[in-house]
């Protein structure tokens, strides 16, 4: 079969490997759609562990079952996700499943870039969905960054009155400013460097766009009647995203670090100033049952609007473009790649 293996951002190889042999309790999922996530550009993260097939936004067709495997059969649409909890530890139990050792060390077979992927038996069992008729392939590649984005936002505590400040208007920014229009935010107010990602932003829901490269915390007051947002969300890993951010906090309001920095980045924060604020910080990643379940019901529902944020659809021989699409942003929103 057909592999997109990634050794670095600008070097992405279409080869050939062995379609995977499937065990008990395991399914081989076809691949029809998946999508290109802004972690997949992250070099720093991916290229520690290159050569690999990666891609976690997948979509595809049932096509060979194992022994024991209940609930799916062939035929069937389906969307797997990757990294899936124990739901037992105490991490879980807490609530907090994405720093649950097993979330962090489950994978699919051989990623999402690939004509076919062995899902195993604990993937099967805690992260394949059916995918409702109402939601296509390419639409449904949407469905784990929305419940990541749907997780960071319960995490945050989004709800009716707020004003939403969301820094960075790429994907999950875009997600999160539609989100926050479901979620009943008041206001919701966006930043970005790129003028083709604020227009986007104002086509998808945000009342107010605002350059980055601009006092962000004095056009955030200008634009909320005198005062700062109630919930930031910083969508990008830019230092000066995250100092903006830490400055556009109202008092009692609350920071979601939604996208990391690379490893050993530090920031300076006026704790003094955070403090009297009683501001609370707080980051999230992944996504779990829950989660994607509410994404599924978004998108299906249609109040998620995700068929007009794909961009650019290219078969798996021409995944070096999409990667070079989403590395550089410009005007690319969402890519997907089908076989």
């Amino acid at each position: 079969m057909k592999v997109g293996m990634y050794y670095k951002n600008d070097d992405v190889r279409v080869e050939e490997m062995p379609t995977p042999e499937i065990r008990d309790g395991e399914i081989l999922v076809k691949m029809t759609a998946c999508g290109i996530c802004g972690s997949d550009v992250m070099e720093w993260y991916r290229i520690k562990k290159a050569p690999r097939v990666l891609g976690h936004e997948v979509t595809g067709m049932v096509v060979e079952i194992g022994k024991g495997v209940e609930g799916y059969k062939v035929g069937d649409r389906v969307f797997v996700t990757h990294h899936v909890p124990c739901d037992e530890c105490r991490y879980c139990i807490r609530g907090y499943h994405s720093v649950c050792d097993t979330l962090r060390s489950t994978n699919f077979d051989p990623g999402g870039f690939a004509e076919y992927i062995r899902v195993p038996r604990i993937n099967v069992e805690k992260g394949v969905y059916l995918l409702p008729d109402e939601i296509s392939f390419e639409e449904g590649t949407f469905i784990e960054p929305l419940g990541c984005v749907a997780r960071g936002q319960r995490v945050a505590r989004i709800g009716k009155g707020d004003t939403v400040l969301v820094i960075g208007s790429g994907l999950s920014g875009l997600l999160h400013i539609q989100l926050a229009r479901v979620n009943e935010a008041e206001r919701v107010i966006a930043t970005d460097i790129n003028e083709h990602r604020l227009k986007a932003a104002k086509t998808f829901g945000a009342d107010v766009v605002i350059n980055a490269r601009e006092d962000v915390p004095k056009r955030v007051v200008d634009a909320n009647s005198g005062r700062l947002a109630d919930r930031v969300i910083i969508c990008t890993p830019a230092l000066s995203a995250i100092e903006q951010g830490l400055c556009s906090v109202d008092k009692g309001g609350w920071i979601l670090f939604f996208a990391p920095t690379e490893p050993g980045i530090k920031i300076s924060i006026h704790l003094f100033e955070l403090w009297n604020k009683l501001a609370t910080m707080t980051s999230t990643y992944a996504a779990v049952r829950e989660d994607n379940l509410e994404a599924i019901e978004l998108i299906r529902s249609g109040s998620i609007k995700v068929n007009e944020m794909i961009t650019h659809i290219l078969p798996l021989n021409e995944i070096q473009k999409g990667f070079d699409l989403v590395a550089k942003g410009g005007k690319a929103i969402k890519v997907v790649i089908t076989p």
